[in-house]
């Protein structure tokens, strides 16, 4: 090629060589870029189309420089929309250098014109490059928004289907291990990244979901590739979260064993968020668990269930007739003397039955707030009996 070449002519010239450029910049490719060799030839191909793309664009951007504002629909809308998924702006950065490398090696005896032009041009497609990935995350994080909204609805409503878990899976959940849900009131701004900043640092995932001024956040365990699990306690986690949630109280609800059953947990916390102000100064967080007689007078069925099964059951089929006495040592006013002259046993005898009731049920018929606990589960269970005339122990006979 010689400089004293017409603009038309080295237009002809640049599209004779296109083709040779192309080839070139293919085995450039393979040669220096690691991650173009290891992928499947479909998406190889694409790569190929869009560096050909490339080149033919340069062309026609060197006839016509005001083509700027059209670059990047010339060049990437040869790609396929899976390209974008699978080639990263990094890696599509590395494309374009090679790219223009290839073309400079081939135009390095081309007038100085030319040279600067593929210079500027390389500086308008890494720009737009970067604005194809910018609307591309833009778009995708819209997209993220409105799926993560469905998803907590979903698990709060407990009505979801089969496509959840893939759901959940495009939202880059990557937790398999239990999972809570906590929900509090929503701050005026809610300020998502932190969120998921101090998920990250704990090792969770989050989902997190803001209805009305309620704030609703989904803690997922992450298990190691080991089997291990090295994230922190659900109460550990809530607490470094307060500052994230609004004025008053939060709620933790119980740990599930999967994300697919985050539905239990959520109804536990949204329980415990409706009567926490029945509590006189509750805790912040507070644990779902820790107001089982308020939900349950609240007629939470999760909470009658819990209260029955953990606290009833266990006291009427113990041998030692441990329902009996501790329905009595409550029904004359903790008094050891007048239990054990209703019982006809010795006061000592109460004192037993009474250390095993902590034993039975980890709850202490002797602190206030479990002897309310344990009354109410009793009250419960008696109510919950069939066929039991009014005055008569359970199980007793006539």
């Amino acid at each position: 090629m010689t400089a004293a070449m017409t603009k038309k002519q080295t237009l002809s010239w640049l599209r004779n060589i296109s083709g040779d450029m192309a080839s070139a910049t293919l085995a450039r490719l393979d040669r220096d870029l690691p991650w173009y060799r290891d992928m499947p030839p479909s998406r190889r191909s694409a790569v190929g189309m869009v560096a050909q793309a490339g080149i033919t664009s340069f062309i026609s951007w060197y006839e016509s420089p005001e083509s700027t504002p059209w670059i990047a629909s010339d060049v990437f809308g040869v790609a396929p929309r899976e390209l974008l998924r699978s080639v990263s702006l990094q890696q599509t950065l590395q494309l374009i250098k090679v790219t223009v490398e290839v073309v400079e090696d081939h135009l390095k005896d081309s007038p100085r014109e030319l040279r600067e032009g593929i210079m500027h041009y390389s500086r308008e497609i890494a720009f737009a490059a970067a604005d194809v990935y910018a609307r591309a995350a833009e778009a995708r994080g819209l997209w993220d928004a409105r799926l993560e909204a469905l998803v907590v609805d979903s698990i709060l409503s407990g009505e979801y289907d089969q496509e959840l878990p893939s759901r959940i899976a495009a939202l880059g959940w990557t937790g398999h291990g239990e999972v809570c849900v906590i929900v509090g009131t929503s701050p005026r701004m809610v300020d998502v990244d932190a969120i998921r900043r101090i998920a990250r640092h704990h090792n969770t995932d989050v989902l997190v979901g803001v209805q009305g001024n309620r704030l609703v956040v989904v803690v997922g365990r992450r298990i190691t590739e080991d089997g291990t699990d090295d994230t922190y306690p659900f109460a550990t986690i809530a607490g470094a979260l307060d500052e994230s949630f609004g004025a008053g109280t939060f709620v933790v609800g119980p740990a599930v064993p999967a994300v697919v059953d985050a539905v239990k947990s959520a109804k536990a916390a949204l329980a415990g968020f409706s009567v926490a102000k029945s509590r006189r100064e509750p805790p912040r967080p507070l644990m779902a668990d820790d107001v089982f007689p308020e939900r349950a007078l609240a007629g939470d069925p999760l909470a009658r269930r819990a209260l029955i099964q953990g606290i009833y059951e266990p006291l009427r089929d113990h041998p030692l007739d441990l329902l009996g006495t501790v329905w009595t040592y409550f029904e004359t006013g903790h008094s050891l003397e007048a239990t054990a002259r209703e019982l006809f046993v010795h006061p000592n005898t109460v004192r037993y039955r009474l250390k095993k009731v902590i034993e039975v049920i980890d709850w202490d018929p002797g602190v206030p707030r479990d002897a309310l606990t344990i009354h109410l589960a009793i009250v419960l269970g008696a109510m919950s009996e069939p066929n039991q005339l009014p005055g008569t122990a359970t199980g007793a006979t006539l």
